[in-house]
C-alpha cells in the first residue's frame, strides 16, 4: 500500500470523524512490541486499542526503540541487572517513507514504520527510527533507548518525536485537525507547526496537551541554550522563543510552554485536574485545564470468564476460576524464585514502576508488624513484588535489591523480574489484594488498579489519583482515609499512612478474606462492575473527542 495520502483503513464512526494525531514517547499495545516503560505507555496503548474499537479517525505517532526500555535480568545474587537487547519485529511494515530533520545543525535521516490496525487491534501506529546506515553512529543512537540518560540524546529524542512526528504527518498528507500531545515530550512539534502556519493562533487551534505530572519538579526541563543549539525551536531565535513561550530563565520548561501553546489541556484524574490548576494557575497565559480520567482497555485486560461467572451468580464457578488464575500465575513465581505459593492463601501484590514516592517496600518500614503479618498461621498471607526501576535511578534500584534480600528470609515473599504487559496481567490474576501506596498527591492517576479489578483483585490504596473517583471503602475496595497532608511533614505522612494501612489489613482485609468469604466475593465483584464502564478506555477515548478535540 502507498502511505502518501494516508487514510485510516477502517470505516470511521461519524461521531469521531475529526482527524487526530496522538503523539506519545511510549505505547504499550501488546507484549511483543517492547517500546514502553510504564504507566504512560500502558495508558497510550489502551487509548489506541479503544480508538480502534470505537472506529475513531486517529493515528498514533511514536518511536521505534531498538533496545526498548531495558530488559530486567538478575545478577548472581538475584539482584537487579540492567541489560539491553536488540528487538526484532517482523510484524511492522516499512512504509518506504524516509526524510531528514535537523538535529544540532546536522541532517538526520528518519524512517517510518507502521503497525497496521489488525495486527494487535489498535488504531494505526507510526513509529520513527534513526537507526539507519545513512546516519552516523551518534544519530543512530537517538532511537536506541527509551528515556536515554544522556541529556543531549534525550533532547534529540524530543525533537525526533515532535518535529520528526509532525513532518511525518506532512509526508503522509494526513492533515489532522488535532495534534494531541500525551505529555510534553513531543512539544517541539509546536515549533514545526509555527513554521508551517506562521501564526500562533493557527497552532493553538490544533494543539491539545495531556499532562501526567502532579508536581512542578517532575516536569521535564532542559537548558534553553542546549535546546536552541540542538534545533528544538526549528530556527527561531532565543529572543523569539522567550517572547512566544514567556520563559525568561535558562531552563526551558516543556510543560509550561505546552500549556501556553495548547488550546486546551487536561489532567488525568479529577484530583489531578484540581492539582494541575493549582500548580500552573500562578503562571500567566496558560490554556484552560480540565480532566479526563485515565482508563484501561477492558476487552484487552479483563478476564471474561470471571465476569461471566459473576453475571450468572455462579459463586462456585467464580471462586474456582480465580483459584485457577492464581495457580497459573504462581507457576511463574515458582519458576523465577523457587517458591511454591498456595492459591488458597490471601495474596497481596505490589507491582508497578519503582519510584521513590510509590513506596514499594512500604509494608517493611515497620518490621514488627511485617513479621507478624507474614508469620500468622491462622490467617496466612503471601506477598509478591514486581516492577522496573528506571535503569539509572539508583535509589529505586537499591529499593528493589533490598526487597530481593528481604525476600530471601521468607518463603511467602517473592520478587519477580520482567514486569511488562504479559507479567502484569498474570500478577493481577494472582492478586487478591492489589496494593497501591503512593504519597498523596504525587500520583496523577495510576491505572494498574483498574486492570487488577478487571481480573478479580480488590484494590487497597492510599486516596490518590483515580482512587477517589472509584473506591467506596468496604464496598468495592479499601482506602486509607485522607489526613491533612498539607500540614504534615513527609515523615508524619508516612507514619500516618503506614499505621492506617496495617490497621485496615489486620482488622478488616485479612480476617474478612478468611472468615467472611461471601462479603469478600461481593467486594471483588463490586469492584469488577464499577471498573468495567467507568474506567474502560472506551469511555476515555470518547471523552477526549468530546472534551478536548471539539472546538
Amino acid at each position: 500500500m502507498s502511505f502518501r495520502n494516508y487514510q485510516v483503513p477502517y470505516e470511521i464512526n461519524e461521531q469521531f470523524k475529526k482527524k487526530a494525531a496522538y503523539f506519545s514517547m511510549e505505547f504499550a499495545i501488546h507484549q511483543p512490541l517492547k517500546i514502553y516503560s510504564g504507566g504512560l505507555g500502558f495508558l497510550a496503548g489502551s487509548h489506541l486499542r479503544s480508538a480502534f474499537e470505537l472506529n475513531q479517525n486517529l493515528i498514533g505517532v511514536g518511536i521505534l526503540w531498538k533496545y526498548g526500555y531495558y530488559d530486567q535480568a538478575r545478577n548472581q545474587d538475584q539482584t537487579l541487572q540492567v541489560t539491553f537487547m536488540e528487538k526484532m519485529y517482523s510484524f511492522l511494515e516499512d512504509t518506504g517513507i524516509k526524510y531528514q530533520i535537523l538535529i544540532h545543525d546536522h541532517p538526520v535521516w528518519v524512517k517510518a514504520y507502521y503497525l497496521a490496525p489488525n495486527t494487535f487491534c489498535s488504531a494505526p501506529l507510526f513509529l520513527l527510527s534513526t537507526d539507519l546506515p545513512e546516519n552516523d553512529y551518534v544519530s543512530q543512537t537517538i532511537t536506541h533507548r527509551l528515556y536515554d540518560a544522556n541529556v543531549a540524546t534525550k533532547v534529540a529524542q524530543f525533537i525526533l518525536l515532535g518535529v520528526g512526528g509532525a513532518k511525518l504527518i506532512d509526508e503522509l498528507n494526513f492533515e489532522p485537525e488535532v495534534y494531541h500531545l500525551n505529555e510534553a515530550h513531543g512539544f517541539s512539534s509546536a515549533f514545526y507547526l509555527l513554521n508551517k502556519y506562521k501564526s500562533l493562533d493557527e497552532v493553538k487551534k490544533r494543539l491539545v496537551f495531556t499532562t501526567h505530572t502532579p508536581e512542578e519538579a517532575g516536569n521535564e526541563k532542559h537548558d534553553i541554550y542546549l535546546c536552541h543549539k540542538m534545533g528544538y525551536f526549528c530556527g527561531l531565535s532565543l529572543d523569539e522563543v522567550r517572547k512566544l513561550t514567556g520563559i525568561d530563565d535558562d531552563q526551558f520548561n516543556h510543560s509550561l510552554a505546552a500549556l501556553r501553546f495548547a488550546r486546551k489541556a487536561n489532567g488525568v484524574s479529577e484530583l489531578h485536574g484540581h492539582v494541575s490548576r493549582a500548580l500552573w494557575g500562578k503562571y500567566e497565559g496558560i490554556c484552560p485545564i480540565t480532566h479526563v480520567t485515565n482508563a484501561q482497555n477492558w476487552r484487552y485486560w479483563a478476564d471474561k470468564q470471571l465476569y461471566r461467572f459473576a453475571e450468572n451468580s455462579d459463586d462456585a464457578g467464580f471462586d474456582d476460576r480465580k483459584m485457577y488464575l492464581k495457580k497459573r500465575a504462581f507457576e511463574i513465581v515458582a519458576d523465577q524464585t523457587g517458591k511454591v505459593f498456595d492459591p488458597n492463601v490471601l495474596t497481596i501484590v505490589w507491582a508497578r514502576r519503582f519510584a521513590g514516592y510509590k513506596r514499594a517496600d512500604f509494608l517493611s518500614w515497620d518490621m514488627d508488624r511485617f513479621e507478624k503479618l507474614l508469620s500468622n498461621k491462622k490467617h496466612p498471607v503471601q506477598i509478591i513484588f514486581a516492577g522496573k526501576p528506571y535503569p539509572v535511578d539508583y535509589p529505586a534500584i537499591s529499593q528493589f535489591n533490598n526487597l530481593v534480600h528481604l525476600s530471601k528470609n521468607y518463603n511467602n515473599v517473592a520478587v519477580l523480574i520482567g514486569y511488562e504487559l504479559g507479567l502484569s496481567k498474570r500478577m493481577k490474576q494472582a492478586s487478591d489484594v492489589w496494593l497501591n501506596n503512593p504519597r498523596v498527591p504525587r500520583e496523577a492517576s495510576g491505572t494498574s488498579g483498574m486492570t487488577a479489578a478487571m481480573n478479580g483483585a480488590v484494590n487497597f490504596s492510599t486516596d490518590d489519583g483515580w482512587i477517589p473517583e472509584f473506591i467506596n471503602h468496604g464496598n468495592n475496595g479499601f482506602v486509607v482515609p485522607k489526613a491533612d497532608y498539607d500540614n504534615m511533614s513527609t515523615q508524619q505522612q508516612d507514619d500516618y499512612d503506614l499505621d492506617e494501612m496495617y490497621k485496615i489489613l489486620e482488622e478488616e482485609i485479612v480476617p474478612m478474606y478468611y472468615d467472611n468469604k461471601e462479603t469478600w466475593r461481593q467486594i471483588t465483584q463490586n469492584g469488577m462492575n464499577d471498573v468495567r464502564f467507568q474506567f474502560d478506555s472506551n469511555r476515555m477515548a470518547e471523552e477526549y473527542y468530546e472534551k478536548m478535540y471539539k472546538i
